[in-house]
């Protein structure tokens, strides 16, 4: 076998899960299902490195993460079989079981990280044409993609700032501006998805989003800079908020007149006021199982009771989830699934929050979206629950496993790096 041959399979393994990271973030939200592709391929490849008995050995950081997924995936298949659910019950915990191989095979064969921003730049920029192309042309309501319109707006927001985090890295690249330029482009569009689709939740934690950004990059812009950047930021949010087109006017206005009819008793069924009837009953009902909470089959069957009994309007009884991730862990899987959801979200902001300070600014842009990764879905179940999506769960644990794979890669690495300088 020739040296080239050799070299060619040697870089094989790099090149799979280049391309796998890649297609992960550039179709997530533009064909049905576009997040799985990447995600089986990297999959299958750590089922391949099981059978081959290759599993990389964990470092602590490794079973931190690995333990939170487990946790979680192990008390949601809990409830599934207390309550009753049967097998429809065992799809969303499986897919983050399902995520360990992936992290498996990242953690063996890390890609390149021009495929994983450039991912994840492509998809936040079709996801925003798409979006701007139904709102502005189509003249839809509120854009969406395949994917619930909810699902669709906060997973383009996460991939607008995902291409923030990345700007760090792109900063010390040969082509800098090219791929600042690019990494720009993909935020505008991301956010612009977003804010396109009307879903508001995505919108509520954005300055966490830029408090995090600058405790990642602050020391290393100039005062002028920072001042073109709150400029900027400030005068974008008039233009967004001024131009009737791009809808965000008239969904805060809703918003606040929700809430004043809810106030007021003579409508507790609108978009704001629908979620405190349902927060309202859900915590009726963590006060009588704080423990083991209900379950799904029993918060949906307890919740079509207390609007029988008047309680909460009948519309509202009819929902299966709390609408907010908070809330509906608690109300269905107790104390316990609300720690594990917790613990799902903060070990890896805690882990990762780490590399926040870290020289390179490349390994620090992959740290700043490893923060923001958990910030946002904190965010988002603020007012949705996102992990009844197969979407929300996808994301999460894959991307979760990819960040994490590239991440402690290179602190394996190090070590190596020092032993040998």
């Amino acid at each position: 076998m020739s040296a080239s041959t050799m070299s060619v399979q040697a870089r094989f393994p790099e090149f799979y899960t280049s391309v796998a990271v890649f297609l992960f973030g550039a179709i997530a939200l533009v064909i049905p299902s576009g997040y799985s592709v990447g995600a089986v391929l990297l999959l299958l490849g750590g089922l391949g490195l099981l059978f081959t008995m290759r599993v990389p050995r964990f470092s602590k950081g490794d079973a931190w993460i690995v333990g939170a997924v487990l946790a979680y995936a192990l008390v949601a298949l809990a409830e599934v079989w207390w309550d009753g659910q049967g097998s429809r019950g065992l799809d969303k915990p499986s897919r983050f079981i399902l995520a360990i191989p992936a992290l498996w095979w990242v953690l063996r064969f890390p890609p390149r990280r021009a495929f994983l921003w450039s991912g994840l730049a492509v998809g936040a920029i079709a996801a925003g044409s798409w979006a701007g192309w139904q709102k502005l042309f189509e003249g839809v309501d509120r854009a969406q993609g395949y994917t619930y319109v909810i699902q669709f707006g906060n997973l383009s927001m996460l991939l607008g700032v995902m291409c923030l985090a990345g700007l760090g890295w792109a900063t010390v690249q040969r082509h800098r501006h090219v791929w600042v330029c690019f990494l720009m482009l993909g935020a505008l569009a991301g956010i612009l998805g977003s804010l396109f689709s009307g879903s508001r939740g995505g919108w509520v934690g954005f300055p966490i989003v830029l408090l995090v950004l600058y405790r990642a990059y602050g020391r290393n812009l100039s005062v002028r800079l920072k001042t073109a950047v709150v400029a900027a930021v400030i005068v974008g949010a008039i233009v967004v908020y001024a131009v009737p087109q791009i809808g965000v006017q008239g969904r805060v206005h809703e918003a606040f007149n929700d809430v004043s009819l809810y106030i007021s008793g003579e409508n507790r069924t609108t978009s704001v006021g629908a979620r405190f009837e349902m927060w309202r009953g859900a915590a009726h009902l963590i006060q009588e199982k704080p423990l083991l909470g209900w379950g799904y089959n029993g918060y949906k069957n307890e919740m079509l009771a207390l609007s029988d009994q008047g309680f909460i309007s009948r519309e509202i009884g009819e929902y299966g989830h709390a609408h907010n991730e908070f809330i509906d862990a608690f109300a269905k899987r107790g104390l316990l699934g609300l720690a594990v959801l917790i613990a799902l979200y903060l070990i890896p902001l805690r882990l990762f929050s780490k590399g926040l300070t870290a020289n390179g600014l490349s390994d620090r842009a992959l740290a700043t979206a490893g923060v923001l990764l958990p910030v946002t879905y904190i965010d988002f179940g603020l007012s949705q629950v996102f992990m009844t999506h197969n979407s929300g769960v996808m994301i999460y644990a894959f991307l979760l496993a990819i960040l994490w794979g590239i991440h402690s890669g290179r602190l394996r690495r190090l070590p190596m790096k020092e032993n040998h300088s």
